[in-house]
């Protein structure tokens, strides 16, 4: 049986008056953090905490998201360009070997998973005054679907792709000037973020088990972090420092301690919160 091969063609930008561009990329986040404050409302309402609090977390979130995720996209992937072209980290252009404007588009979920857990010990301790595993059982579930917003914006951007499936099964991203189908690596991990997302959902309002601090926190490394490991199968090397470790790829080795420190948090004794 053959598969018919989809011939991909967007660039990008969803709209465009000249002066300003709307780009599915930027779309994408926005849709991310306006759906997780809608999730976190509902949750904070079920839980009776005031909507302040949830203002300074959305706060807290967005800043240590971007700046956590390009951070680590630079650390893990890129570290040379540290000392090439610093400035390029911190600002949308780069200056070597030529000015040029690039937007931020260097972003590691690593990163951003590191960012969030710093940001989340920050905000239990100067806002919601309760154990940092407490909030992180429940960021984590707006966390999850909003992976699913990046990851298509990923795919509308024609990055993060696949490897080729030497079938004609698969998309053809004729962006990168390509006329061979590839595995839609981003829609896979997207697909297998949603089903996360779901059984977060369904762990936090239909079972006790976030009454046990870091169960839902830990049962997300594992789940999110698991799906990631198996999507790198499928992906085009990012570089970094796999060949340095050969076997797995970077995405695959970064994973995996976020696994284990998942089975920790699920399985560790613990007091129920009062």
């Amino acid at each position: 049986m053959h598969f018919i091969s989809i011939t991909w063609d967007p660039n990008g930008v969803l709209l465009d008056l000249g002066f300003f561009q709307l780009r599915y990329y930027s779309l994408m986040f926005v849709i991310a953090f306006s759906l997780g404050w809608f999730l976190m409302k509902r949750i904070y309402k079920n839980e009776g905490q005031p909507e302040e609090a949830l203002d300074s977390l959305f706060i807290y979130t967005v800043l240590a998201t971007l700046i956590g995720a390009r951070l680590g996209h630079f650390l893990f992937y890129e570290p040379e360009m540290f000392v090439k072209d610093p400035l390029s980290i911190i600002l949308p252009v780069q200056f070597n070997p030529e000015f040029k404007f690039t937007g931020f588009r260097g972003l590691a979920s690593h990163g951003a998973a590191i960012g969030i857990i710093i940001a989340m010990y920050l905000y239990s301790k100067r806002v919601i005054k309760k154990p940092i595993l407490w909030i992180l059982d429940r960021i984590v579930i707006p966390v999850t679907i909003g992976g699913v917003f990046v990851r298509l914006g990923n795919f509308f951007n024609s990055e993060i792709v696949g490897k080729p499936t030497n079938s004609d099964y698969g998309i053809i991203f004729k962006q990168l000037g390509e006329t061979f189908p590839r595995h839609p690596a981003q829609l896979y991990e997207a697909f297998g973020y949603i089903i996360v997302f779901a059984i977060l959902w369904y762990t936090y309002w239909k079972t006790n088990k976030k009454e046990k601090l870091g169960y839902i926190f830990g049962l997300f490394l594992v789940l999110l972090w698991t799906v990631r490991f198996i999507a790198e199968f499928y992906k085009k090397s990012q570089g970094g420092f796999e060949n340095e470790l050969g076997l797995l790829s970077t995405g695959q080795w970064l994973s995996i301690p976020f696994i284990i420190a998942g089975f920790f948090f699920m399985f560790k004794p613990s007091k129920s919160k009062s």
